[in-house]
Formats: C-alpha cells, sequence, structure tokens
C-alpha cells in the first residue's frame, strides 16, 4: 500500500501579494484562516481583492476550527521528476466558512480510502523559505 504524501517542501514556492499575505502568514503559525467581507460577511477562497457579493474590499481574516470535508478528489501517481510520488488532491469544504472552498492535499492516508464527504482535519507541511502549506488528514473519530 502506498500513502498519499504531499510534494517534498523544497519543490513547493508561494507567491504572495498583499490580498493573499494573511493567508500564507497564518498558516507559518500554523493556523488556518479565510478571509470574510465585512460588509455582508461572505467567505471567499481564494482570497480576492473584492467581495464577489457586494464588492467591498473591507475584509476580516476569521480564524477557522481547521476541519473540512472532501468535495472533490483525484489521485495522481506520479509527478514529473517525482515518478514515485503518490497525491491525491482535493477540494475541501471548511463548514465554519460557509461557501469557501480551498483547494490542497490530503496526506497519510490510502488514496483508496478517500470518499467524498470523508471528513478532515488540517495540518501543515514545511515548505521553501521556512512557509508552511495548509494539507489535510483524515479526521479522527
Amino acid at each position: 500500500m502506498t500513502l498519499a504524501t504531499a510534494l517534498p517542501g523544497e519543490t513547493v514556492q508561494i507567491t504572495m501579494n498583499p490580498v493573499t499575505e494573511p493567508f500564507w502568514e497564518a498558516a507559518k503559525d500554523k493556523r488556518l484562516v479565510a478571509p470574510q467581507c465585512s460588509q455582508c460577511g461572505t467567505f471567499r477562497l481564494p482570497p480576492t481583492p473584492y467581495c464577489p457579493e457586494c464588492q467591498s474590499t473591507e475584509v476580516t481574516w476569521t480564524e477557522l476550527s481547521g476541519e473540512a470535508e472532501v468535495y472533490s478528489f483525484a489521485v495522481v501517481h506520479g509527478f514529473p521528476g517525482l515518478p514515485d510520488v503518490t497525491l491525491v488532491p482535493v477540494v475541501v469544504d471548511l463548514p465554519d466558512a460557509p461557501g469557501a472552498r480551498l483547494i490542497s492535499n490530503i496526506i497519510d492516508i490510502d488514496p483508496d480510502d478517500v470518499t467524498i464527504g470523508m471528513k478532515l482535519r488540517v495540518d501543515f507541511h514545511p515548505i521553501t523559505d521556512g512557509w508552511m502549506l495548509p494539507v489535510f488528514r483524515a479526521a479522527s473519530n
């Protein structure tokens, strides 16, 4: 059995701008956050400079519990230059940020055990330049 993993940290680089910086700074502290419109309360991931509902530029960064649920996933056997890597890219629903979805990876699980609706918990994987990448693991029962 081959367990799903994240890409080796040194192969992952992020690009940051003022709109996304609070997300990455929180991840560096092992916290998962989502931008929430200060005017209408809409959550938005990925972060955008304005609210898609009311177009406000005012935002509050809300700390989330780290709980998630599989909305969609794929299984990738091999990656360019890393033929033995098995990845499970996932789109997750975040119950404490209604309407927001995050794209990430599920790690340390047999890909055959991943199902739509599966409960997950956030974890953080070190990547280049001291940053942390939010990834997910199956939630403990």
